[in-house]
């Protein structure tokens, strides 16, 4: 059978709390939207691609994902491979499509999200955000993330840069991520980056 524009899902949530709550919604899908899913679960493999294609059932992330299963073949399930996104080694850091960083170490991390970092507070002229992004001068690409739909970096730290931005966690607005940056110790900052801008 060869791919399909679209596949009609039937979408449903995994989350426990909910399995006997929420209704079953049905949705008509692009089929390269469903083979993010997939490539999430699966990753970019033709072998694995093709038994979730036949299995017909997926769960990704809080939600389960059923469709009409369907024998495709080994040259159809490439072709569904080649529609994902790949890997871009040489891809830079693109400050304007940064969407988390992680202040991390072999030992703690603490997760930051763009909507946290870029508010100012009063009277400041500038965010946390933009302290993290002045400290990533040499990014360092990792791969790409088919969950996230994006790409990760890694920037390692200095000492100083690493106090450097303790001391800039209070620009955020948030006290309780600020104490959690002040208190962890890290030595390199986790980028994941779409490979669009983000909607305002």
């Amino acid at each position: 059978m060869a791919l399909p524009q679209q596949v009609r899902v039937k979408l449903s949530s995994e989350a426990a709390e909910y399995v006997s709550l929420t209704p079953v919604v049905v949705q008509t899908l692009p089929f390269a939207e469903l083979m993010h899913h997939v490539a999430s679960a699966a990753g970019p493999d033709p072998v694995r691609v093709r038994e979730i294609l036949k299995r017909g059932t997926l769960v990704s992330g809080a939600s389960r994902f059923r469709w009409e299963g369907w024998l495709c073949e080994e040259a159809d399930a490439e072709a569904a491979v080649a529609l994902l996104p790949k890997p871009e080694p040489g891809r830079r850091l693109d400050p304007i499509c940064c969407l988390k960083a992680t202040l991390a170490s072999s030992t703690s991390r603490v997760d930051i999200s763009r909507e946290a970092a870029m508010p100012r507070r009063f009277l400041r002229r500038r965010s946390y955000w933009q302290c993290l992004l002045e400290a990533s001068g040499e990014a360092r690409y990792l791969t790409y993330s088919y969950r996230d739909r994006a790409d990760h970096y890694r920037v390692d730290l200095v000492a100083e840069a690493c106090e450097r931005l303790r001391n800039d966690s209070a620009l955020l607005k948030f006290d309780g991520l600020a104490k959690q940056i002040r208190m962890r110790e890290f030595d390199h900052i986790h980028w994941v980056v779409g490979r669009e801008a983000p909607a305002r």
